[in-house]
């Protein structure tokens, strides 16, 4: 199972009941194979391939939104894809990730890359950390969740960047060129 899971992209498995000391032999176990993503939320194991399409869209989309950062003058620190844990409890990793202002330590914005996996049930390791703000794009649309009385509501636009046109960000991330995504999403702000 494990070979098999690392040569094919967007393979998923979950598996209900783990223990915290088991999730951690399990990662020890898949140190040195690539394109394999582990997350673990209070019992339930998450066990995902990363393949081509997932990363084309999670990087073009970290350029877009780096680029519209700029362009707005944003002060931002994108802190990636870093894991975020609480122990014994949670341990995770969003596709791109943000913090605002001056404290890179306190993300305000993730964004999850869904191709074959995951759901909104995939908030409550969110919601356990506190983001404000998560981010959904699925079979092309992107869906907004912010973080009101802790729980997700969902809504139409970011409250971190309300002038960003998500539909236009949506066209811009289906476009198969990068080069013409980013000239497409750069006639729209510049």
């Amino acid at each position: 199972m494990i070979q098999t899971l690392a040569k094919a992209e967007n393979q998923y498995l979950v598996k209900w009941g783990v223990t915290w000391e088991q999730f951690k032999t399990l990662q020890s176990a898949f140190e040195e194979i690539g394109g394999v993503r582990m997350t673990y939320c209070e019992g339930e194991l998450e066990i995902m391939g990363i393949g081509l399409q997932h990363e084309m869209i999670s990087s073009l989309l970290g350029l877009l939104l780096g680029y519209y950062f700029v362009l707005k003058r944003i002060r931002f620190t994108s802190t990636g894809a870093y894991t975020q844990k609480i122990e014994p409890s949670l341990e995770f990793q969003a596709d791109l990730s943000f913090a605002f202002g001056n404290d890179p330590a306190k993300t305000d914005l993730c964004i999850e890359i869904v191709v074959t996996s995951g759901s909104v049930k995939k908030l409550r390791k969110y919601q356990l950390r506190g983001i404000p703000e998560v981010w959904f794009w699925v079979d092309g649309k992107i869906s907004i969740y912010h973080l009101v009385e802790d729980e997700y509501v969902k809504r139409d636009r970011s409250e971190w960047l309300p002038e960003l046109e998500v539909e236009h960000l949506e066209k811009c991330l289906l476009i198969d060129s990068q080069l013409d995504a980013m000239t497409a999403f750069e006639e729209k702000y510049a």
